[in-house]
């Protein structure tokens, strides 16, 4: 990739590392300290090219594109100590990706107010790692499973599995009941918003996206009041908040959500010693992108949350 100039238009030519990236993405990579926002208004504006034509932001790159990038102003980076020590979970490592357990309350990448999200953290902790990219994506307050790539073909690799449903996910979910299932497959559409305030939302609409969620009963806590359930979600498509939404559309509130749950049952949660979202992203399996051996990478419940659900069993 050719270099890049701040303060004049610069010339950028696309080399095997940036192949099948989004362009968007692509651009909050490259330009360290510009604002989210900035970069979503020079492309609609048509200041970023590729191969001198305009483009949106969805448009994948390919080897040997042109693209023109506008000058523009970046602040310093932002100083992080807590990126000098971060060291996350490692559950599965080879030389093509990583399986992090992501901890609830860390954000998968930087933006709306975060400086650092788990992929800045692992880029500074790792410094000499040439290729680091999210393969898919966590809510914040999501635990669990999270894939990172090492080379543009495990990216594209995992990208192709999850286009194509070929990547089995498995979540644990705590929701209020009762809920008398063994199995129940939701098959909702789904439509994603901005609010007027600028949060992204999600809701059930029959003009939305194909989304599918298949739940399987695990335990249930039917003399508890409310009642509750522990299931485990099978996701076949991964539509944002898709597990969230389908449960809200079900009447079943998944326990501390804060967006689309119960509040004031959250608040009696959290009294008794739930602070966070009981969602926990379990297991994933996959075809490896080089081999294409099967590969299993699960998450342990966290401590918080087993805990949370042996307090259950003496109520």
């Amino acid at each position: 990739m050719n270099g890049l100039s701040k303060d004049s238009v610069s010339w950028l030519t696309v080399d095997e590392n940036a192949t099948g990236q989004r362009i968007d993405n692509f651009l909050l990579r490259i330009l360290k300290g510009v604002p989210k926002s900035h970069v979503y208004r020079i492309l609609r504006s048509g200041e970023v090219r590729v191969n001198k034509g305009r483009v949106g932001p969805d448009v994948r790159l390919a080897p040997g594109d042109v693209i023109r990038v506008p000058p523009v102003r970046t602040a310093a980076p932002p100083r992080a100590p807590i990126a000098r020590s971060f060291k996350p979970g490692i559950l599965f490592e080879d030389d093509w990706l990583i399986g992090i357990d992501k901890p609830a309350g860390l954000a998968v990448h930087g933006g709306s107010g975060i400086a650092l999200g788990l992929i800045e953290q692992l880029r500074a902790a790792r410094p000499d790692a040439r290729f680091l990219e999210l393969a898919h994506r966590l809510d914040r307050e999501t635990s669990g499973v999270l894939l990172v790539a090492k080379k543009r073909a495990a990216l594209t690799g995992l990208h192709a599995q999850l286009r194509d449903g070929e990547i089995d996910k498995r979540y644990l979910a705590l929701v209020r009941g009762p809920w008398k299932d063994a199995m129940r497959v939701v098959d909702v559409p789904l439509h994603r918003f901005s609010t007027r305030e600028g949060e992204r939302r999600v809701r059930a609409e029959p003009s939305g996206r194909a989304s599918m969620t298949i739940f399987r009963l695990e335990r249930a806590w039917p003399a508890r009041v409310p009642p509750v359930a522990l299931l485990e979600a099978e996701l076949k498509t991964g539509r944002t908040h898709q597990i969230r939404v389908h449960l809200a559309h079900l009447g079943h509130a998944l326990a501390g959500d804060d967006k689309y749950g119960d509040f004031a049952w959250n608040r009696e949660l959290a009294r008794e010693g739930l602070k966070r979202m009981f969602l926990h992203a379990r297991e994933l399996t996959f075809a490896h992108p080089a081999s294409g051996d099967p590969i299993v990478v699960a998450s342990p419940l966290p401590e918080a949350l087993s805990r949370f659900l042996t307090g259950l069993g003496r109520m």
